[in-house]
């Protein structure tokens, strides 16, 4: 199996205001978001790739028009999103449109992340 990851970043707000009030994370707060995407194909096409890395451009515009900086409670319209919403959101978005994504990765800090791979 081949794989390929390309990573993106943004940096937006949200509040997880359906926890307890002294939960650090019911307060408005920030990430500077890490998204790493996967593709994966059995075999390579006939340019030699999985996909052309610049085949992913559409997503780096959807990240910059779209969620990055900005408040991710009002773009989905919810509370509740969190790191876990946010890898099968993305891996949703990708699918629809790259078929070979396998996984995506969403970072809050260096230390912390949630993945999506069904």
């Amino acid at each position: 199996m081949y794989r390929i990851t390309k990573e993106f970043h943004l940096s937006a707000s949200h509040q997880l205001d359906h926890l307890p009030a002294d939960h650090q994370c019911a307060r408005l707060h920030g990430h500077n978001y890490v998204v790493v995407v996967e593709l994966a194909a059995e075999s390579l096409n006939d340019d030699g790739f999985v996909r052309d890395y610049h085949d992913l451009s559409p997503l780096k515009r959807y990240i910059d028009e779209t969620l990055d900086h900005r408040h991710l409670n009002e773009v989905f319209g919810h509370s509740k999103v969190t790191s876990e919403f946010l890898a099968k959101h993305f891996y949703d978005w990708c699918k629809q449109r790259f078929p070979e994504t396998s996984s995506v990765r969403i970072s809050e800090t260096p230390k912390t992340w949630a993945e999506y791979k069904p």
